[in-house]
C-alpha cells in the first residue's frame, strides 16, 4: 500500500512538473525545436510564438503575436516572403546561433535568422515579454533580435530608426493585405538626412511628414502629448538616430500598426472588452497631405476649402491653377533678395516647420546668433529654433524652398521666413537705418 501510495505521488508529481514547463516555455535551445502546432510562450504570457495561417490563405508562416487576443494579432513575421505550403514547418537553433526555419517535408530551408561563422557557447533563443524574440549566447550577450527586423507593428521598446555605426535601419512596412505579410508599399521611418524627420511613405513617395524633433514632439504632431498610456522619446548623437516608446502598464499594452493601405494608428487593449481600440493617428486631415500646397506656402485646415495660402511676400506661380484650388505649383517671392542686411524676417507664431531634409542645425547657439547666420548667408531661406524647450534653443536653418508648411491651432512654433525690405513696411526700414546708423 505504501508503494502504491508513493506511486501516485510521484505521478503528480511529475505531471506538475511537465505542465509547468509546458506553459511557461519561453525558450528553444540546441537540439530542441518547434513545430507547426507548438507554441513559445512569454514569461509574462503576453506573446506567443507560433505557426499560423491568414484568412482563406493556406500558407503558413511563422511569427509573434498577442497571446490573450482573440483575434491573433501579429506582431511579428519571420517568413513574409515565404510561406510554408503545409504543416510540416519547425524551427530550431543551430551551434552558430542561428534561427533556421525548414520544412520536414522537404528539409528545405525557409528562413534562416542570420550568417555567423563561429560555434558559439550554448546559445539559445528566448521570447521576452516585450515580444522580442532574441538569441544570446552563454554570458547573455544578444546576437540577433527580432526587433532589428520590424514588420508592420511598432512595440514598446522597439526603435524606428538608424544605426549610424552599422548602418542598419529600423523601419516599419505594411503586409501586402490582410491575407498577406510580405512587405507591401507603405513604410513609416526615420529619415536622418539634414534634421531628421519621421515619415510615411509609398515607395519613395512621401505621402505624410510627421516633422523634425523639437525637444518635445515631432513639429507636425501638435496631438502628442504626455499621457496615462506611453511614454515617448527620439535620441540623435554620433552612433544613432531613433524613435522609441514605451508603455506605462504592462496590463495596458499599446502598438502602433501601418495597415495595407498606408495608414498608421496606435491601438490600445481595452481588457474590458477584450478587444484593440484605436487610440491616435497620424494622418488625420487634407493638411496633413506632404507638400499639399507646394513651395512657399502654408496649409491651414480652418480655411477648407481653399486651405492654402501663399506666405507672406510671396504670390502663387500659376494664378489660375491657384484659383481652381490646384496649388502644386505653390508660391514664388514677390520681391527678390538683394541679399544684403536690408534684408528681413517676418515671423510665423504657431506652425508645423518646413521640411528639414537640406537644413543645417547647431544645437548650441541662441536664437539672436542664428538670425545672424541666416542673414549672413545669401542663400538662407528661414530660421527658427531647433529646440522649443526652455524658451526655446539651438539653430535651424533653410537654405531652399519651404515645403510643407501648416498653421497650427496647439503646440505650434515660431518660423523666421527671409523676405526683401520692400515687404516689412516703413517701420522696417527706420529700424534698419538706426541699425545701420544712416
Amino acid at each position: 500500500m505504501e508503494g502504491f501510495t508513493m506511486l501516485i505521488i510521484y505521478f503528480f508529481l511529475f505531471s506538475y512538473i511537465t505542465i509547468t514547463t509546458t506553459l511557461s516555455l519561453d525558450t528553444i535551445t540546441l537540439g530542441q525545436s518547434i513545430k507547426d502546432g507548438e507554441t513559445v510562450v512569454s514569461a509574462g504570457k503576453v506573446f506567443e510564438l507560433g505557426f499560423f495561417s491568414l484568412g482563406k490563405s493556406s500558407g503558413r508562416y511563422l511569427g509573434v503575436w498577442y497571446k490573450n487576443d482573440g483575434q491573433k494579432s501579429v506582431a511579428w513575421v519571420a517568413n513574409r516572403d515565404t510561406p510554408i505550403s503545409d504543416s510540416s514547418g519547425f524551427l530550431s537553433i543551430n551551434a552558430q546561433g542561428i534561427l533556421v526555419l525548414r520544412m520536414n517535408s522537404t528539409n528545405n530551408i525557409v528562413w534562416s535568422s542570420s550568417n555567423a561563422s563561429t560555434t558559439l557557447q550554448n546559445p539559445v533563443a528566448v521570447l521576452l515579454q516585450s515580444g522580442n524574440l532574441v538569441v544570446k549566447d552563454g554570458n547573455d550577450n544578444f546576437l540577433w533580435q527580432s526587433f532589428d527586423y520590424p514588420c508592420n507593428t511598432f512595440l514598446p521598446g522597439m526603435k524606428i530608426g538608424r544605426n549610424l555605426v552599422t548602418g542598419m535601419e529600423w523601419f516599419l512596412s505594411s503586409w501586402k493585405s490582410k491575407e498577406d505579410p510580405a512587405p507591401g508599399d507603405f513604410t513609416f521611418q526615420v529619415d536622418p538626412h539634414g534634421f531628421p524627420q519621421l515619415f510615411v511613405k509609398k515607395g519613395p513617395e512621401i505621402l505624410y511628414r510627421a516633422g523634425s524633433w523639437n525637444g518635445l514632439r515631432w513639429t507636425g504632431t501638435p496631438q502628442l502629448e504626455p499621457n496615462s498610456v506611453y511614454t515617448y522619446d527620439f535620441v540623435s548623437n554620433e552612433k544613432e538616430v531613433f524613435y522609441t516608446f514605451d508603455i506605462r502598464n504592462r496590463s495596458v499594452p499599446s502598438r502602433v500598426t501601418v495597415t495595407p493601405s498606408g495608414d498608421v494608428q496606435r491601438y490600445t487593449w481595452i481588457e474590458r472588452t477584450r478587444s484593440w481600440s484605436r487610440f491616435s493617428a497620424v494622418m488625420i486631415d487634407l493638411c496633413d497631405n506632404y507638400a499639399l500646397c507646394g513651395s512657399n506656402a502654408s496649409c491651414n485646415i480652418n480655411k477648407s476649402p481653399a486651405v492654402c495660402e501663399c506666405l507672406e511676400g510671396f504670390t502663387p506661380k500659376s494664378p489660375g491653377e491657384w484659383k481652381i484650388l490646384d496649388w502644386t505649383e505653390g508660391c514664388v517671392r514677390r520681391a527678390p533678395l538683394p541679399c544684403n542686411h536690408s534684408d528681413g524676417f517676418l515671423k510665423y507664431e504657431a506652425v508645423k516647420l518646413p521640411d528639414t531634409s537640406h537644413s543645417w542645425v547647431n544645437k548650441n547657439i541662441s536664437l539672436v546668433e542664428c538670425e545672424k547666420l541666416c542673414l549672413n548667408n545669401c542663400s538662407c531661406t528661414a530660421y527658427a529654433n531647433s529646440d522649443v524647450r526652455e524658451g526655446g534653443t539651438g539653430c535651424l536653418l533653410w537654405f531652399n524652398d519651404l515645403f510643407d508648411t501648416r498653421k497650427l491651432t496647439e503646440n505650434g512654433q515660431p518660423l523666421y521666413v527671409r523676405v526683401a525690405a520692400s515687404e516689412l513696411g516703413t517701420f522696417y526700414f527706420l529700424v534698419v537705418a538706426l541699425y545701420l546708423k544712416i
